[in-house]
């Protein structure tokens, strides 16, 4: 050495050291080579080195070299250069510590934690060796007077193998990374078609090939009409218009057997022509992903793609199974026409189109379709139901699309002139034939146009159901059309029913008493107790607006068993004031009756107020006796055991059996107040009081009149033998203070 700084290398002894050329052993050309950076500020250093190692190969791959005269120059080459293996780095430079600095640099600034870094100084006094491997992250220190062509060789290997080690394991951590957040991807994808494209796409990355290929997927259980057929479910890249076609019609022959191959054997392929790969394999299907051909694939890259496959083939199966689960979330699987759900996605997209006042909704319904059920069994009623699917669709299908959605009620979605009420109800004139027997059907349908709609397809389902229950209410066989007058009724009945609850959590609701006479003597013999709403401010709900919603809701239950407490308490008072003979009257809505605690209310109440059950009278109407009459005169019977007496309230509006009133243990009828109206006017308007009377008379019941608003018409029913009245020409329904009054002024 002439001196410290500069660089000569000796003969070595140790030729074996270093690797044959490429001379002695296959091309290699084409190899990628290991970039290695040397920094020195003395170009012989550069020329010395680089012909020492010019024919050397480490790890079967030759070196290329980068120059860099200072650190400043090495940095700048760094900037845009940073996959260099190695940095061969003199100490003193431009400065005595640059070569130190710019190793802070590499590390904190440039990040490149990988490359390694051989130090090597000509004046180890700047850098000592133990300080400089203690303080700063490099791979070997040497000085230039100990750097033989072998041991420059030897650390050289040494740093590239280290690198080699560093960069497989980040890379492949990388990679992980990637396969990890690939699946979170891919799991938020919905469908299996969305789900198969995206693993494409991602399996083709991590492979190093282009975005192409495809995904087969062959059913083996027979349940499947494509079973032992593979199918292309998603498509890339040249490949992209195979998707949703048989395997068989890809073009491309290779790929066709490649898959074929690993839906048969199960076995994955890399190969220069592709990359196959089996997915997934259970007793229902299995699944192969073809990736058209892309980069050298090492061991590490296919561990990589077998653990992103398992995870594909997971995310598979699931979307498998959600496919499953949407089929039978929007089917209805007795007939295989859409549900419910179905039929409001399908009137949302509708109504969110142009020309959505076109189209119209029908709901057809099934008449006493139960009833048939019940009598014929299960499986004839899931029979006809599939009959009646399949002669809408024979009918109308090309047109209009056609939903279940309840046990005895379809829904029909298309243009106005397609679904006229007429046409679908001449589609049930001809029988229908299950197991050889010929069955009659008529339905019911309610109609709502689009156009008529404000609001989303819950909306018009809600509209088309009105309209439908509306029809209900009239002949069966019928139809009706839906209305906005209808939807603000509604919304009125709604308000109505919240305000009537309110109004019983702030006690707006009282009871009122009216009178009534017996017509021969004049004498008081009872009160009728009636349920009032008085609002906030001080308004008056008439009891035909809020009795029917609470019968409806099923508050009427609550509010009666208030009413008959509070109707028996009350005559239990007046009974103290000297009126205990009267007789209260309580309606009791058959939603009461129905109530399995209703007969313990009424004990308690009776028990309770301490009222003689003599003195209390339940009011039911004519049509609820008539309409469940077998449970009525049960149930009749248990309140008579009580002592507890009945009136039949509105007798005359209903359709009475004698057979039926016969066996109901009445004690009253009631004549309703729209055949008084006009008996002092209208000789046939007197017959049907005349008849109750004398009907009355015959079975042992007492008779009241209501609604007497004349003395003409107390006059005629005192002369046809009537026993009680009652109405505003006796007296007006009062509250108890005034009731008070009013009988003690009648008493004197």
């Amino acid at each position: 050495m002439a001196d410290d700084d500069e660089l000569h290398f000796t003969d070595d002894d140790v030729q074996a050291d270093v690797e044959p050329n490429a001379s002695q052993g296959p091309d290699r050309t084409a190899i990628a080579r290991w970039r290695v950076l040397i920094v020195d500020d003395d170009p012989d250093v550069h020329a010395a080195t680089e012909f020492a190692l010019r024919d050397v190969f480490v790890l079967d791959r030759p070196l290329q070299f980068f120059h860099a005269n200072s650190a400043a120059e090495a940095h700048a080459l760094l900037q845009h250069e940073d996959d260099i293996a190695v940095i061969v780095l003199d100490v003193v430079m431009e400065e005595d510590d640059a070569g130190l600095r710019l190793v802070r640099i590499v590390r904190d600034e440039l990040k490149l934690h990988e490359t390694r870094i051989i130090l090597r100084t000509g004046q180890p006094g700047y850098a000592p060796e133990m300080q400089a491997i203690r303080d700063f992250d490099i791979n070997d220190y040497k000085t230039k007077s100990e750097l033989t062509r072998t041991k420059l060789f030897t650390s050289l290997t040494s740093a590239i193998r280290s690198y080699d080690q560093i960069h497989s394991i980040n890379r492949n951590r990388r990679a992980l990374d990637k396969v990890v957040r690939w699946t979170s991807e891919l799991m938020a994808l919905s469908g299996v078609e969305a789900f198969a494209a995206g693993a494409i796409e991602r399996l083709a990355a991590l492979l190093g090939a282009p975005a192409a290929g495809l995904i087969c997927v062959q059913y083996t259980s027979a349940q499947y009409s494509d079973s032992q057929r593979a199918v292309v479910i998603a498509a890339l890249g040249r490949h992209a218009g195979y998707g949703g076609r048989s395997l068989a019609e890809v073009d491309d022959l290779s790929v066709r057997q490649a898959v074929q191959y690993c839906l048969q054997e199960k076995q994955n392929t890399y190969s220069a022509a592709g990359s196959v790969i089996f997915l997934l394999g259970h007793e229902r299907c299995r699944v192969v992903a073809y990736i058209d051909p892309g980069d050298d694939i090492d061991a590490d890259t296919r561990a990589l793609a077998d653990l992103f496959c398992t995870n594909i083939a997971v995310g598979l199966d699931n979307a498998f199974l959600f496919g499953r689960l949407h089929d039978h979330a929007y089917t209805d699987p007795l007939t295989a026409l859409p549900n419910r759900l179905s039929l409001i996605e399908q009137l949302d997209k509708r109504l969110g189109t142009q020309d959505s006042a076109r189209y119209t909704l029908a709901l057809i319904d099934i008449d006493h379709f139960a009833e048939a059920n019940d009598a014929l069994g299960h499986s004839f009623g899931d029979q006809l139901l599939r009959a009646v699917a399949q002669r809408l669709l024979t009918a109308l299908g090309s047109r209009c699309q056609f939903s279940r959605i309840s046990g005895d009620t379809f829904a029909a979605l298309g243009m106005v002139e397609d679904l006229m009420p007429a046409h679908l109800l001449a589609l049930f004139s001809d029988p229908f034939v299950i197991d050889g027997q010929e069955m009659m059907l008529t339905v019911t349908i309610g109609v709502a146009h689009l156009a008529d709609i404000d609001g989303n397809g819950i909306d018009a389902v809600k509209g088309a159901n009105i309209a439908l229950r509306r029809a209900k209410t009239g002949n069966r066989g019928e139809y009706s059309f839906y209305t906005r007058d209808m939807a603000v009724d509604i919304r009125e009945r709604v308000r109505l029913l919240q305000a009537l609850r309110h109004a019983i959590e702030r006690q707006r609701l009282f009871l009122v008493y009216q009178p009534q006479l017996e017509l021969q003597s004049g004498r008081v013999c009872g009160i009728e107790a009636l349920l009032r709403w008085r609002t906030e401010d001080g308004q008056l709900i008439p009891p035909d607006r809020f009795i029917p919603i609470a019968e409806h809701s099923g508050m009427i239950v609550n509010i009666g068993d208030w009413v008959m407490r509070m109707a028996c308490f009350q005559q239990a008072e007046l009974a103290k004031h000297g009126f205990g003979q009267l007789r209260i009257g309580i309606n009791v809505s058959v939603i009461q009756l129905r109530h399995p605690r209703f007969l313990v209310s009424l004990s308690t109440a009776l028990a309770d107020s301490g009222v003689n059950p003599s003195c209390v009278e339940l009011e039911i109407t004519e049509s609820v006796a008539m309409e469940e009459a077998d449970f009525i005169s049960r149930m009749l019977d248990q309140i008579k055991a009580l002592g507890v007496g009945i009136a039949l309230d509105d007798f005359g509006t209903g359709f009475s059996s004698l057979s039926y009133l016969q066996r109901l243990k009445v004690d009253r009828l009631k004549i309703d107040r729209a055949f008084i109206n006009d008996i002092c006017t209208d000789d046939r308007a007197r017959r049907i009081p005349e008849l109750v009377i004398q009907l009355g008379q015959t079975l042992g019941f007492a008779v009241i009149a209501e609604g007497v608003e004349v003395q003409e018409q107390a006059d005629a029913l005192k002369s046809m033998g009537c026993d009680e009245a009652q109405g505003y020409f006796y007296a007006r329904p009062m509250e108890v203070p005034m009731l008070i009054e009013w009988l003690s002024a009648r008493k004197t």
